[in-house]
């Protein structure tokens, strides 16, 4: 593991292509976990009146027109019975709208319109993500990349030669530009956040794998594992 000026240590490890994967150790092995509807402030002003809303209150923005398009197909499987705002889409053209130059999901009543809010009788929280569930599906295939990838983030970075490293870390309030600065509050930043038995790499495996794949996310856990049996002060990497 290699320590930084941020206290962070990371892991190293090389894919099958021999392209290099940082993991920011430090969060992935700590009990962070979302904590949407215990305890959660919500990243707006006025903690007590928008908790119920958590990070959904500015939508969700689509990584891509694939992204878009798989979670249109998921959400023409929600009823008036799953979904509070199916009416409302239809009568706004969809649950999307174009901003920026890219699409986002809308927002109604002040955060995703796809947040049933609580007393709906579908129960609340994200349509999408219920509806999975109920399915027996995974949400993580029902949400936009966006909506399942956070708290955790990936970032490729590109040297001169065209060589390219993948650092997997924590989404800080940097990460989303200007806007990161006017959130309220942040969920990563605050110690409620942290207190889950299961460590994030364990807790958020099927997210993990689908981000890195599973030789480097396995390959990840072996120097986890041998780090924890050489103790704390080795440094390990797999190639």
């Amino acid at each position: 593991m290699f320590p930084t000026t941020d206290g962070h240590q990371w892991i190293s490890v090389t894919d099958a292509a021999g392209e290099s994967w940082m993991f920011d150790v430090t969060f992935l092995t700590s009990g962070f976990a979302c904590i949407y509807g215990d305890g959660c402030k919500s990243i707006s002003p006025k903690a007590e009146e928008n908790s119920a809303l958590g990070c959904c209150v500015h939508g969700a923005h689509f990584t891509d027109d694939d992204d878009r398009d798989e979670t249109a197909a998921y959400a023409a499987l929600l009823t008036a019975d799953t979904w509070q705002h199916l009416g409302v889409a239809a009568a706004k053209g969809g649950p999307f709208k174009k901003k920026g130059g890219g699409w986002k999901t809308r927002k109604h009543d002040g955060a995703c319109i796809f947040l049933n809010r609580e007393g709906f009788a579908g129960g609340a929280g994200c349509a999408l993500h219920s509806a999975a569930v109920a399915f027996g599906q995974k949400p993580m295939d029902w949400k936009p990349d966006v909506c399942w990838q956070v708290p955790i983030r990936l970032e490729i970075h590109t040297d001169d030669n065209g060589h390219d490293t993948m650092m997997v870390k924590a989404w800080d309030r940097r990460d989303w530009g200007e806007g990161g600065a006017a959130f309220d509050w942040w969920c990563i930043e605050s110690d409620e956040a942290y207190e889950h038995d299961v460590p994030l790499y364990k807790s958020s495996e099927d997210e993990l794998r689908t981000l890195v794949g599973d030789l480097v996310y396995e390959r990840f856990v072996a120097v986890i594992e041998e780090t924890r049996r050489q103790g704390p002060a080795t440094a390990v990497s797999i190639g």
